[in-house]
């Protein structure tokens, strides 16, 4: 069906930081993981920090950071991008 990636939305709200997964979320996740598909998951929504990308990428090969990502950039500038994958890295 994809010849990309799968991507997984973590949340019916809208997409933007929380502090963390719940249990039902992680249960998506698993159960997700567990079917062993040949594309690889991306998980979206809710990532904006190490906490939930390291949350995310325990289930998943990858996350995907947008509205926090805007929200930095629009007190930043586009030079200083490496301190906010810093900031979600480390």
């Amino acid at each position: 069906i994809s010849n990309g990636f799968i991507y997984m939305v973590s949340s019916a709200s809208v997409t933007g930081s929380q502090s963390g997964f719940g249990e039902e979320q992680t249960n998506y996740f698993k159960r997700i993981a567990a079917m062993n598909l040949k594309n690889p998951q991306i998980i979206g929504f809710g990532i904006s920090d190490n906490k939930t990308f390291t949350q995310a990428t325990q289930y998943a090969k990858g996350a995907i950071i947008g509205s926090a990502f805007i929200k930095y950039l629009s007190i930043k500038n586009v030079e200083t991008i490496s301190e906010f994958v810093t900031f979600v890295l480390e």
